[in-house]
């Protein structure tokens, strides 16, 4: 069905190379098929390849963003008071969101934060994200150490 909206493809090249990569690539898709909220990139489909003997790579189709809260402060452009409450009300919203559905990121950084022109902030990137249940260990292994909370 064709919408001619615009989204982002992501390519997650050699998703199933090893057991970890495919683990990832698939709880992410699985997780953004389960959050639905205005502060979560939405997930639009998982594109197959024509043909399916030569599936390597996975492309998600998520909604398009501008930019990302890392790439606004390495501009040097000028953030108000009142952008920056709004960016963490969204935030916070989101993380509120998000750990009530059972899921903690454990990869929160500003690239992971998306905006667009009207300030709207999206997280994205739940590779590493994990379902919370009390049987579970957390992993060990994140990404970005002084981000996690």
């Amino acid at each position: 069905m064709e919408t001619n909206e615009m989204v982002v493809i992501k390519k997650i090249e050699n998703a199933f190379d090893n057991y970890m990569d495919a683990k990832r690539t698939l709880r992410e898709i699985k997780l953004l098929r389960h959050l639905d909220h205005e502060n979560v990139i939405a997930i639009k489909d998982v594109i197959p390849p024509p043909i399916r003997r030569e599936f390597t790579d996975v492309y998600i189709a998520t909604e398009l963003m501008d930019t990302d809260l890392h790439q606004i402060i390495r501009s040097n452009q000028g953030l108000s008071e009142e952008h920056c409450q709004y960016f963490l009300y969204q935030l916070h919203r989101d993380l509120k969101y998000i750990h009530s559905a059972g899921v903690i990121h454990q990869d929160l950084k500003s690239s992971n934060l998306l905006l667009n022109a009207n300030c709207d902030l999206k997280i994205c990137d739940f590779g590493l994200a994990r379902m919370n249940t009390e049987n579970e260990f957390m992993t060990e292994y994140v990404v970005t150490r002084w981000y996690k909370a």
